[in-house]
């Protein structure tokens, strides 16, 4: 299971069975982690075992590093730190995974919107050059919702002018690796994968 699932589509007039209904019922809360766990579990009642994404995708998953020739500068180098640290938090809180920044200052927070209207919101307010950043949960569960960068991400990215993507290592896939750096090196983006280490 890799991308976004509108969920949106909660509060429109949707047609479910007794028994999405009754999953939906059962929950303490609709935030993604509630739902997407309640569907895994629904698939192994069923005998039906939901493997790790990473399983067989671990070669789009970053280990860490500036991984553009682009190197940031030590404003930059603060502003990604505090990015990630944010993302980090809102994912524990389960509200969303991406976050955007200027001048370690938060101008959005992804929430059922998705990713792409997110950054669209922050640079509105703040214009070019800002920090995006993507995190995992705090103990995430590799078997759904791990984040995802990609085509999509990158041309978000590109339009609004960012100086840097930040995106958590070794839990956050990205896809068509060679292109989306070569895409992020023509347009001055720096891309980084960190980890809670990073923040020490």
């Amino acid at each position: 299971m890799i991308g976004s699932v509108d969920k949106s589509l909660l509060f429109q007039e949707l047609v479910l069975d007794e028994r999405f209904k009754a999953l939906l019922g059962g929950l303490k809360d609709l935030n993604n982690d509630s739902i997407l766990s309640a569907i895994v579990n629904e698939f192994t009642r069923e005998g039906i075992e939901v493997l790790e994404q990473s399983r067989y995708l671990e070669d789009l998953i970053p280990r860490g590093g500036i991984l553009t020739k682009k190197k940031p500068d030590e404003q930059l180098i603060s502003d990604m730190r505090y990015a990630f640290k944010i993302a980090r938090e809102i994912g524990r809180l389960d509200i969303g995974q991406t976050v955007v920044v200027k001048n370690r200052t938060v101008l959005a927070v992804e929430t059922i919107e998705g990713t792409d209207a997110a950054i669209r919101r922050g640079c509105q307010l703040a214009g070019p050059g800002v920090v995006i950043a993507k995190a995992a949960r705090p103990g995430q569960d590799f078997r759904f919702d791990l984040p995802v960068v990609g085509g999509d991400t990158l041309n978000t990215v590109i339009e609004v002018k960012a100086r840097a993507l930040v995106i958590e290592a070794g839990s956050t896939l990205l896809l068509d690796k060679e292109l989306f750096l070569e895409r992020a090196e023509e347009n001055g983006i720096v891309l980084a994968a960190l980890n809670s280490n990073d923040l020490e």
